[in-house]
């Protein structure tokens, strides 16, 4: 019998921050059983370019399943295709809107909105700062829905000696999150 791969929706948004998606591709992509279904905005790739040593081809590659963002016909976009979670990183305040208020003007939203309706994980990397009352309002209704929200807010206990080490760390708190099992990133262990 062969065991279905578990699916996860990760959505790259144009918010700065385009590492933190990269680094938590990467980590899915070393676990076998996890399949990973992407889509990217198309500022989402604009930052890639400013911020990351990596092409949006070589991002596409980390992904099992591409979507084109405007495909609303994509299988994500329906709740009766089985997905576990769904992972908005980096999240810009725009999707965050977009999500709060239920738009769907794109497949990334449109996917989070499914998310929200099956009652399935979602996961908000929001990438912005300082954050006005509105961010604040959208996010605080995300989280009474139920979406976990997780900006990326580096811990100094591990004594972080490179930007990768703090990038690491978000990785490891998703994927907590996501309740895969793993061992990347450095953990607390008492004093």
């Amino acid at each position: 019998m062969v065991l279905e791969k578990r699916k996860i929706i990760i959505g790259v948004t144009g918010a700065s921050g385009s590492v933190y998606a990269v680094d938590l591709l990467r980590k899915l992509k070393q676990i076998p059983e996890i399949e990973v279904h992407g889509v990217m905005s198309p500022w989402a790739a604009k930052n890639l370019q400013l911020e990351a040593d990596i092409s949006l081809n070589e991002v596409k590659e980390l992904f099992d399943v591409s979507y084109n963002h405007r495909d609303m016909g994509a299988a994500i976009a329906s709740g009766s295709f089985l997905t576990e979670a769904m992972v908005i990183i980096p999240a810009s305040m725009k999707t965050v809107a977009s999500v709060s208020y239920g738009f769907s003007d794109n497949l990334i939203s449109r996917a989070a909105d499914v998310m929200l309706k099956e009652h399935r994980k979602l996961i908000m990397v929001p990438r912005e700062t300082p954050l006005s009352t509105l961010h604040l309002e959208n996010l605080t209704k995300l989280a009474h829905l139920g979406v976990q929200i997780i900006p990326p807010m580096p811990a100094f206990y591990n004594h972080p000696k490179t930007i990768q080490e703090i990038v690491e760390h978000q990785t490891m708190k998703i994927l907590d999150a996501l309740e895969i099992q793993h061992d990347f990133g450095k953990r607390w262990g008492g004093e």
